[in-house]
């Protein structure tokens, strides 16, 4: 029989918008797999996939009604173990034989045909049989079951099942939305399959009012989304019915731009755009305004309302200022819209109102006289207050403005560290979350606050996600920097780093943050330096709690370990600097990790970024010059030598005491070991003038020449001579060698 195309749709009631687009693509793509798994669809069936509020569907191509029938050949065990002497089967091997559905009567003949291969070292006895392929409807329930089963649901909801239906009694079952309706077509006929209590038909539902019939009765699969579209009044594809939102945004932003003889946009946010799509099976936007006076307000206080709450797009002039016009995407389309019109600007007034309130009245306090509060709100129990922190992280703000900016640029990042969260504790924040930093910025700006301090208010939280800008000014990025060290220092202090796909206090974009601005604001200062300032201003009462919570920690898993008891860890065995160097160490090195992933997302090779990194520059700056010219020397051909030898060169040196670069002219002997130092004598001063002047390409090139002096010492010399002077001069040579070739990139990291 030839091939059909395949329709499958659960039709339930409204699905979670935020989680739809995904449920979609799951449910879909979960069924395709386990059809072609089975044999019933091949690896070239397309593959549609359909969600709308109100179902999940797919359409698959040349779905088989039955899958072809296919030999399997089954591993049973030894020649040894399965036959006896007599070459009878023995016990072992009959009961094998009855597991893979032999039957008791056939046995023996059966072990007449056991296929014999080696299968290592040992002859082995195989069960070749034909497993007949499967049914449509066998396959299409297994693959239903599976997917429901691994759809990405948010939250799982009980519910009890119609009456009618298939299972009896008082069943009740378990899925993300009551569901209704099945339909499964194979072609035009009807597959028998039956899922949370529904048996497959041919019938759906369309839009909710503005259906021309219902049921919507499907002559065969590929009728699906037209049939749908022109009886039930709905687009069934996710992406075409986004894609049909974009364009009626556009025309309608063009009309209010034509009208007002101005440039206006709708917002551009793929998040709300999605959820929306999401919301309505049938888009039909529509022109709505408020009042002017709210444009007095903060716009990202009016956005944020009319996005987060109402799902409106507010539509911005060509400066990206707040017009008073937004748009609103309607699930139905009526002859005279005015009262969908005037039914949502009356819901989004009072929004505004509420935001307008807000504002008027955060503004008559200043963010000075709020900061004294955060001493009454817990920042976290083992840390203290937002108070102790904010002396925390200005302390840290200013001190890198004294390294790295100017004496007034260092006091105004104090004094905008001092109030940057001091909008924690304004009615605004407290209503939008979100607005925290932003709100801080103008309100900073009303309290006459040096703009420059208001800037870095604002921007204190930034870069806030992946993508995001980074502060403006530099007391922004001292602010900014000391808020994510602080941050990352204490969590890691007490224990709370990220574990998995957990992260809780946002760790990861914290040093994400860290990273993005120490590289591309070339920052002259070193990591290792600025996780120093962090721990530098935690106090010694906190400390001391951090470290003793440390002991207790580490004597409880050591008491699990000896559980003879009487095991105690003294503070002496664990003492406040080495918790300080340990918990330092762990804070660099997960930065060091976010850099290695930012890097990689820059095109750079695994290899490139290793070699690099493992340098631990101090500036991040130089990082994309590094990469370059470590790029450009791998393309050599003395590179995969060179590189060799500096693994070789980093493994002898790991096994002696440190040794001076230090070479004694009288204990060179061997004329090879006399070369490579001529060499090294003569190379090494020009690829550090080159390197100081920050030309890292020409400074590794130059490094090329020393391939043929280093291959040589390697086949001639004995490094570890019985000879102390001698040993210890050779190992002074490979230092300064070693010194000399990774001063731009380890390059022991390119040796494959």
């Amino acid at each position: 029989m030839a091939p059909e195309n395949l329709l499958i749709e659960l039709f339930v009631e409204e699905l979670p918008p935020k989680a739809l687009k995904k449920l979609g693509e799951a449910f879909a793509a979960v069924v395709a797999d386990s059809l072609k798994g089975q044999g019933l669809a091949g690896a070239d069936s397309a593959v549609t996939n359909f969600a709308s509020p109100r179902r999940l569907a797919a359409h698959v191509t040349a779905v088989l009604a039955q899958a072809a029938d296919k030999a399997v050949s089954q591993k049973l065990m030894p020649i040894a173990v399965g036959l006896d002497s007599a070459g009878n089967a023995t016990p072992a091997l009959s009961k094998r034989l009855l597991a893979v559905g032999v039957t008791a009567e056939k046995v023996a003949e059966t072990v007449k045909n056991l296929k014999r291969a080696m299968d290592g070292k040992a002859e082995t006895l195989f069960y070749e049989s034909t497993l007949t392929g499967a049914t449509l409807a066998v396959g299409l329930q297994k693959a239903l079951e599976e997917s429901i089963a691994k759809l990405p649901i948010p939250k799982v909801m009980s519910y009890q099942l119609e009456s009618g239906c298939e299972l009896p009694g008082w069943s009740s079952v378990s899925f993300v939305r009551p569901a209704h309706g099945l339909v499964a077509l194979h072609g035009a006929d009807v597959v028998p399959v039956s899922v949370l209590g529904l048996k497959a038909g041919r019938n759906t539902q369309g839009h909710r009012f503005e259906a021309a019939v219902s049921p919507v009765v499907l002559p065969d699969a590929d009728s699906y989304a037209p049939m749908l579209l022109k009886d039930g009044a709905v687009i069934a594809c996710f992406a075409e019915r986004r894609a049909e939102i974009v364009r009626q945004l556009a025309v309608a932003a063009a009309k209010v731009g034509s009208a007002s003889g101005t440039v206006v946009k709708p917002i551009d946010d793929d998040a709300l755009l999605d959820e929306v799509t999401a919301l309505v099976e049938r888009p039909n936007v529509l022109v709505c305004e408020f009042e002017k006076q709210f444009l007095d307000v903060p716009q990202e206080c009016l956005i944020l309302t009319m996005k987060a709450n109402q799902k409106y797009f507010p539509l911005l002039d060509a400066a990206g200022k707040l017009t008073n016009q937004f748009l609103v995407v309607s699930n139905i389309s009526p002859a005279d819209a005015s009262a969908v019109i005037q039914g949502n600007e009356r819901v989004v007034r009072p929004r505004l109102a509420d935001a307008k309130f807000f504002f008027d009245q955060d503004r008559k306090k200043t963010l000075e006289s709020r900061v004294e509060g955060l001493s009454k709100v817990v920042y976290h129990n083992k840390l203290g207050t937002q108070g102790e922190r904010v002396e925390r992280v200005r302390a840290i703000a200013r001190s890198i403005g004294k390294q790295i900016f100017s004496e007034s640029q260092a006091q105004n990042a104090y004094r905008a560290a001092h109030l940057a969260k001091a909008d924690l504790l304004t009615e605004m924040v407290g209503e939008f979350p979100e607005l925290q930093g932003v709100m801080g910025g103008y309100y900073a700006r009303h309290d006459l606050e040096l703009d420059a301090v208001a800037i870095a208010v604002e921007d204190h939280y930034k870069p806030r996600f992946a993508g995001d800008e980074l502060p403006r000014n530099e007391e922004g990025l001292a602010v900014a920097l000391a808020d994510k060290l602080e941050t990352l220092v204490g969590m890691f202090g007490i224990g709370s780093q990220p574990t998995g796909d957990k992260d809780p206090f946002a760790l990861r974009r914290h040093a994400l943050g860290v990273v993005r601005m120490l590289a591309e604001r070339n920052l002259n200062i070193g990591l290792e330096e600025l996780v120093e300032l962090a721990w530098s201003v935690l106090d010694d009462e906190k400390l001391q709690r951090l470290v003793w919570d440390r002991q207790q920690e580490k004597q409880e898993a050591l008491k699990l370990q000896n559980t003879g008891g009487g095991l105690v860890l003294h503070s002496s065995s664990f003492s406040k600097r080495v918790f300080e160097s340990e918990t330092s160490k762990r804070v660099t090195d997960y930065i060091y990790d976010r850099l290695s992933g930012y890097l990689r997302e820059q095109g750079y090779s695994a290899q490139e970024v290793d070699a690099v990194v493992s340098s631990r520059s101090k500036r991040f700056g130089d990082l994309p010059k590094r990469l370059e010219a470590v790029r450009t020397f791998a393309a050599m051909p003395e590179a995969p030598a060179l590189a060799a030898a500096n693994k070789r060169i980093a493994n002898i040196l790991k096994k002696t005491d440190a040794v001076d670069p230090h070479v004694s002219e009288v204990l060179l002997k061997e004329p090879a070991e006399m070369a490579l130092y001529a060499a090294l004598k003569e190379i090494g001063p020009k690829a550090q003038a080159l390197f100081e002047a920050g030309d890292y390409t020409a400074s590794l090139q130059s490094l090329a020449a020393l391939r043929s002096p280093v291959d040589a010492f390697f086949e001639d010399v004995m490094v570890n001579a019985e000879q102390t002077d001698l040993r210890l001069n050779r190992l002074g040579l490979l230092t300064a060698l070693h010194v000399a070739m990774n001063r731009v990139a380890d390059l022991s990291k390119l040796a494959s």
